[in-house]
């Protein structure tokens, strides 16, 4: 009897399958979209099927440490072993490509610094003389915009953690102010995106009240004006209907479920005196620090800013300038803008340190640097290149447990970072994850300084241009400031304000 049961359940077994297999092949056939299949009926899903598998094979087979984009597996693990307090320390020689066009090379000093003539690197302040509340950057690195609805309620819940823990601040991005940014009492800058979420009135509209509501939690120290993001200059934010939960929505103030399609600029800004009238409102409003998040495509925003605020006065200036390279962004983004639409960090960090210096601005701008930048030599580079803070996003989002699965627009992350599935972000475990990002912040922060201290400088904010030299396509290195000189300053007599001073120590090679 039972062998007869096993016999009946094979025989439908195998009716199954041949049914579906005659279903499938009659779909094939008459189907009009996939060439393959009508003329490779059932063999032909095989193609589809190893072209989907295709990324992780080469993730983890094919590709070699130094291959893979956006980052290699030799960067991630460096990112990895950071946050896990392993240390940098490797054995038997690089594989960095020390030869190939574009790497970096730091000047070592004869005599380099000894521990105990080592400082840490100063604070600097944001908005000193110009607004109320002035803001003291504490930390090298800090954490880029990601917005709550972008990345997982877990995800900022150990981000905020990881920063109070670690000094440095994190950037709302365009989301609103969540509860999970306040969970750790981190140092916040909330920005302001061009759909206005968090401090937009019924009619979408800035909402001066809930400005002043914002800027009376005592741990947002400053605002800062998203023009544009390195992911995708031109258009605005993008973050599908699948991902707009109860909370997000109410947070941003937008229909559940929907896609939350920001606008591609500010209604309200459409020159540089318009931006700069917003600067101005939104500081004298809240009484801190403003400043202007862009991608750069050339100098013309930086030649139209000088102006303005040469016939304005310095009050009108922007306290910091956030500048994201092209190479920048961790969410969705159409592929045509971020593959090609605006400067890479590389060229766009040196052009706007230089228009500052030419116009005497310099000193008034902080200038934050965003783009790839999650290294302790990628941000040696950016101090280097006059940079006074470096932001990075996705760095952070290794640190939290990102495999690079490329699913950050899907609600399917499998790491729990970028998704709203409460079954994938279980796998995310606050505590834990907030211990890996402050140990990240802390050993990029001694890195870099190790970096400078190998330069002959005793902090990493002596680093100069002539401290790092790039290596060109004939395989010969050249140093940053032959690239790249420092630039006369043209309008100090108008400004009293002078350049910041490209110094060398004296035991400099």
């Amino acid at each position: 009897m039972f062998d007869l049961l096993l016999a009946s359940l094979g025989a439908l077994l195998a009716l199954f399958v041949i049914g579906t297999m005659v279903y499938l092949y009659v779909q094939d056939v008459t189907q009009e979209k996939h060439a393959v299949l009508r003329n490779f009926p059932l063999v032909g899903h095989l193609r589809y099927f190893f072209e989907r598998l295709g990324e992780y094979f080469r993730q983890y087979f094919f590709l070699g440490d130094r291959e893979e984009m956006p980052f290699d597996r030799a960067t991630r693990s460096w990112v990895y072993r950071m946050a896990k307090n392993e240390g940098g320390i490797i054995g038997f020689g690089s594989t960095y490509r020390i030869h190939e066009s574009g790497a970096l090379v730091f000047v070592n000093a004869p005599f380099p610094v000894l521990d105990e003539e080592q400082q840490p690197s100063p604070a600097l302040m944001i908005g000193e003389g110009y607004c109320a509340t002035p803001f003291a950057g504490r930390s090298l690195v800090n954490i880029s915009a990601m917005s709550f609805g972008a990345i997982s309620r877990p995800a900022v819940r150990a981000l905020s953690r990881g920063a109070a823990s670690a000094g440095c601040w994190l950037d709302t991005g365009e989301g609103g102010l969540s509860p999970g940014h306040l969970d750790g009492g981190c140092d916040i800058i909330f920005q302001i995106g061009t759909a206005k979420y968090g401090v937009r009135d019924e009619n979408g509209h800035l909402s001066d009240p809930r400005l002043c509501e914002l800027a009376a939690q005592a741990t947002v120290r400053a605002f800062e004006i998203k023009l544009s993001q390195g992911a995708k200059p031109g258009k605005g934010g993008v973050l599908l209907g699948n991902k707009v939960t109860p909370e997000i929505a109410a947070i941003r103030g937008i229909p559940e479920g929907r896609d939350s399609l920001s606008p591609n600029r500010h209604r309200d800004i459409a020159d540089i005196d318009q931006l700069l009238d917003l600067v101005e409102h939104v500081r004298a409003l809240t009484g801190k620090p403003v400043g202007v998040k862009t991608a750069i495509g050339g100098d013309q925003f930086l030649r139209d800013l000088a102006a303005a605020v040469a016939r304005r006065g310095l009050q009108a200036a922007p306290d910091f300038l956030t500048i994201d390279g092209g190479e920048g962004g961790s969410g969705a983004a159409p592929q045509a803008l971020a593959d090609h639409m605006a400067l890479s960090i590389d060229e766009a960090l040196p052009l706007v340190v230089d228009a500052l210096i030419a116009s005497g601005l310099r000193d008034r701008i902080r200038v934050i640097a965003a783009g790839q930048l999650v290294t302790p030599a990628r941000v040696a580079w950016a101090l280097a290149a006059g940079a006074d803070f470096v932001n990075t996003a996705r760095g952070f989002m290794f640190a939290l447990g990102c495999i690079q699965a490329l699913r950050c627009h899907t609600n399917t992350c499998p790491t729990g970072v970028t998704t709203h599935d409460p079954r994938l972000q279980r796998g995310l475990v606050v505590d834990d994850k907030a211990a890996r990002v402050a140990s990240y912040c802390r050993n990029m922060n001694k890195e870099v300084e190790m970096i400078a201290h190998s330069c002959g400088l005793p902090h990493a904010r002596g680093l100069r241009r002539e401290h790092v030299r790039i290596v060109q396509p004939s395989g010969q290195s050249v140093a940053l400031d032959v690239l790249r000189p420092y630039p006369t300053q043209r309008e100090s007599g108008r400004n009293g304000h002078a350049a910041r001073p490209p110094l060398a120590p004296a035991s400099q090679v």
